[in-house]
């Protein structure tokens, strides 16, 4: 029960701060402001968060698991390219279900300089688990093959990619469209693998 309302205080929390920086900006958020919208104090914020920064980062985190939790679920005899387009669309799926919220979001990442650092280091993170999970996949030795590491840096190339398109058009373009298109591209050369 405990563990629940931690649940539920954290995600008011992060809905309430994600809300207000899309709308408002960045820079222009206070701790208070995110701690009046969401009706808690701050010490309460304080005790989930240390920053609004990291309100974000979370929301960057639970991007990444997603991804490698899809790309371990999926079938071990399917190519490694549908299993890649499959997992890094997870997240880009999430983001066209709930346009409205994660459009602001996103845009607020990309514009933000200091958010998008934080974004690329998330993304480094995310490269190392994809990596990690495709070496299992295919027995490959990430230490001494190219293919794993390559492999997770082509699908984030493209889910990256995707992603500033999707944004820039303000969401007038279809994630799911635009993850087919470049994994149409990309596709083979994932393929393009001896599994051992």
């Amino acid at each position: 029960m405990a563990e629940r309302k931690r649940r539920l205080v954290s995600d008011e929390l992060t809905e309430s701060a994600l809300q207000l920086l899309a709308l408002k900006g960045y820079d222009a958020v206070t701790v208070d402001e995110i701690v009046t919208a969401a009706g808690v104090s701050r010490r309460t914020f304080f005790r989930y968060f240390a920053s609004k920064e990291d309100v974000v980062v979370q929301f960057l985190a639970d991007m990444g698991t997603g991804m490698r939790a899809e790309l371990a679920a999926r079938p071990a005899d399917e190519r490694p390219a549908e299993a890649l387009l499959h997992a890094v669309g997870v997240p880009l799926a999430a983001c066209s279900d709930h346009s409205d919220r994660a459009l602001g979001v996103v845009q607020l990442i990309l514009r933000t300089p200091a958010l998008l650092a934080r974004f690329l280091e998330r993304q480094a993170q995310w490269r190392g688990q994809l990596t990690e999970e495709l070496a299992r996949r295919t027995g490959l030795d990430p230490e001494t093959d190219l293919y794993p590491r390559l492999a997770a840096g082509m699908a984030l190339t493209a889910f990256d990619t995707v992603l500033q398109r999707w944004s820039g058009s303000d969401a007038a373009e279809d994630p799911a469209a635009l993850l087919d298109r470049a994994f149409a591209v990309i596709g083979p050369a994932l393929d393009a693998v001896e599994v051992r």
